[in-house]
């Protein structure tokens, strides 16, 4: 009977992986780079196939949900939408 417990803890353990999430303003966006700059100075590079919402512009508000991959940082941005004002 043991033996799920520390299964199940040994699983858990082994995911590094993490999914996280942040809000901010837009300060910038380079739609050709693929690059989003946030108010707070944050530089976020999103992948050539990552939907963004249409017309995005600099002073919009918006969520970003990403995995994170512990200290190595972000390994991949789940989705980034815009925020209702």
């Amino acid at each position: 009977m043991r033996i799920l417990p520390l299964a199940v803890i040994a699983a858990l353990a082994a995911s590094p992986v993490l999914a996280d999430e942040t809000s901010g303003t837009v300060l910038a966006f380079d739609r050709v780079a693929h690059v989003i700059v946030l108010s707070d100075n944050t530089i976020w590079q999103l992948a050539a196939d990552q939907a963004v919402p249409e017309n995005l512009v600099a002073g919009e508000k918006v969520t970003i949900v990403f995995t994170s991959a512990g200290e190595n940082g972000v390994a991949k941005i789940d989705s980034l939408t815009r925020d209702a004002n």
